[in-house]
């Protein structure tokens, strides 16, 4: 569903969509900063380039070209020197959204959380069933 929204790059106000981020003019120089980056990585001598290669060669910022990785626009099989930042170290990485490592830990501390959430659980269940309430004088014992 579009809306109107500013543009994150010249606050100009636009119409946003699933396919566009940021305004007609804005969207004019993405395609512009695209078509010079590809042009660059497509010749067979820069196929291996790294990313700061690209950035200095084209002089795109390094954000723009992650953010045509990210979209699908440049597909890393071609190009096997190129990624893009992990989200939570900042590793290279090619796929996803976390390294490895990253991924390996949230894994285990999401193991942890759900075996402590169990543990207390279990806790509250044993409190439970151990409380004696004294009811008209006389003390029951709740099962």
């Amino acid at each position: 569903m579009a809306e109107l929204s500013n543009c994150p790059k010249c606050d100009a106000i636009y119409v946003k969509s699933q396919f566009r981020d940021v305004c007609q003019d804005c969207w004019k120089e993405e395609e512009k900063a695209y078509e010079t980056v590809y042009q660059f990585i497509r010749k067979r001598e820069n196929r291996t380039a790294k990313m700061l290669e690209v950035v200095d060669a084209t002089g795109v910022k390094e954000e723009l070209i992650i953010k045509f990785i990210k979209t699908g626009r440049l597909k890393l099989a071609h190009f096997p020197n190129l990624g893009y930042p992990c989200e939570k170290c900042g590793t290279s990485i090619r796929e996803g959204k976390l390294c490895g490592s990253c991924a390996v830990e949230l894994r285990k501390d999401l193991q942890l959380f759900t075996a402590e959430e169990e543990r207390r659980k279990e806790a509250i269940q044993r409190e439970k069933q151990g409380t004696y309430f004294a009811v008209n004088e006389k003390i029951n014992r709740r099962f």
